[in-house]
């Protein structure tokens, strides 16, 4: 299974609540506070729907603040907090902080969206710079998954061509995936698999979820099979080949006439 991107969180609920979306009054992280990498969790602790301070996040918070602020299943959450845990460097750990998140090439890794990479400097601070090369590739008022693969595959390029260090292994490649697909995920239409851009630009930048701007919690639950959708066509668009207009050749028929022709002429001794 494809990994989605780590959207986690839950808090109190005695922080004032706004009345048209029930999400919890917004407040920036203060001295000992800790932030992470990912933009999502980083909003929900700002909310207050995780834990402020952004520790001791357990599986039963996440299962009750994914629910608060996104409208998650439970066992999407639980997914989410499997794949989080694993960064506490503690054996059998049952919590995480925000911090621990930040560990380079655990979850955290090269050719972020909104971050520099770990060998450039802060890998877990929003970059101006950084974000403002993403959003040149989301040219319309909507994005679409294949925007968002163009914001992707322009990161990484950037990435690999001038950070010596870079490595994006795999498994780093379907846990991207999955974080490219948070955006239409949360804030999104998931049957045409577009999210408008000005709510996206507005979570990356202040990291806030964008109830001034019109935004609620989505009435319909939201279950795996919902990201891995949208994340399988994310990756569907990440290809650079191209089908003739004709119906010609294209990618798999490409490849497979290549592996004949290699081994016809191997038989042939070529």
């Amino acid at each position: 299974m494809k990994s989605p991107a780590v959207l986690l969180g839950c808090f109190s609920l005695a922080c004032s609540m706004s009345e048209a979306t029930g999400i919890p009054k917004w407040h920036p992280p203060g001295p000992g506070d800790l932030r992470g990498p990912c933009p999502m969790m980083n909003t929900l602790a700002n909310h207050g729907i995780l834990p402020h301070d952004g520790k001791a996040i357990t599986r039963e918070a996440v299962i009750k603040a994914m629910h608060q602020g996104l409208n998650f299943d439970s066992t999407l959450a639980i997914v989410m907090f499997d794949q989080a845990v694993i960064a506490n460097p503690e054996p059998n750990a049952t919590f995480f902080t925000s911090d621990h998140l930040n560990r380079h090439n655990v979850l955290e890794h090269d050719g972020s969206l909104s971050r520099t990479d770990a060998f450039f400097g802060s890998n877990h601070i929003f970059n101006q710079t950084i974000f403002d090369q993403t959003r040149r590739y989301w040219p319309e008022p909507l994005i679409t998954t294949s925007h968002m693969a163009n914001a992707k595959i322009a990161r990484q390029v950037e990435s690999k061509s001038f950070n010596p260090e870079y490595r994006f292994t795999d498994s780093v490649e379907h846990f991207s995936l999955g974080e490219m697909a948070a955006p239409f995920i949360a804030f999104g239409d998931l049957e045409q698999a577009t999210v408008n851009r000005t709510l996206v630009e507005y979570f990356f930048e202040n990291e806030r979820l964008p109830t001034e701007l019109g935004w609620d919690v989505r009435e319909e639950v939201v279950k795996v099979e919902a990201i891995l959708r949208i994340s399988d066509m994310i990756g569907e668009a990440t290809s650079l080949f191209t089908t003739d207009s004709d119906g010609g050749v294209g990618h798999n028929c490409t490849k497979r006439a290549l592996r004949r022709g290699f081994h016809a002429g191997a038989r042939r001794g070529e």
